[in-house]
């Protein structure tokens, strides 16, 4: 094992990833055909090294948030991340004229996002259908 703490983490990281998807000898495991990732701890943190695993397995995934297909996942669907920051002014507004924070409503998203990831598509040797790329608010090429 490295002596640099950050590769024998990585390493680690990629070990635990290998078990949860991929099979002995570097081939896919029978159950893993792609999948959804959910993001929990840690999963953020090692976005680049998930991403490039599973591409490398040829693994078709799906994420919440755009940063993953921005960097190199294939498709990401969620919740717009900039609309709860320019919803929350209102509410700042709101508490300082007086209103308790308490009785104020939660908002839920509003607004989700589909960006499709067309250069990882090729890479994985998928046809991505023009209805969906239609539909989707962003195609990286």
């Amino acid at each position: 094992m490295p002596t640099n703490p950050s590769v024998a983490s990585t390493i680690r990281a990629e070990e635990g990833i290998l078990r949860q998807g991929v099979g002995a000898g570097g081939r896919r495991a029978d159950c893993c055909a792609g999948g959804v990732i959910v993001t929990a701890g840690g999963t953020a943190a090692h976005r680049k090294l998930i991403i490039d695993l599973v591409n490398r397995y040829k693994l078709p995934t799906v994420y919440p948030y755009r940063y993953y297909a921005v960097d190199g996942d294939l498709i990401a669907y969620g919740p717009n991340t900039h609309e709860p920051v320019r919803g929350a002014a209102g509410y700042v507004d709101r508490i300082l004229k007086g209103e308790k924070p308490g009785d104020m409503p939660v908002q839920a998203p509003t607004k989700y996002d589909l960006i499709v990831n067309l250069k990882t598509a090729k890479a994985l040797g998928l046809n991505i259908p023009q209805s969906l790329l239609a539909t989707a608010d962003e195609v990286i090429e």
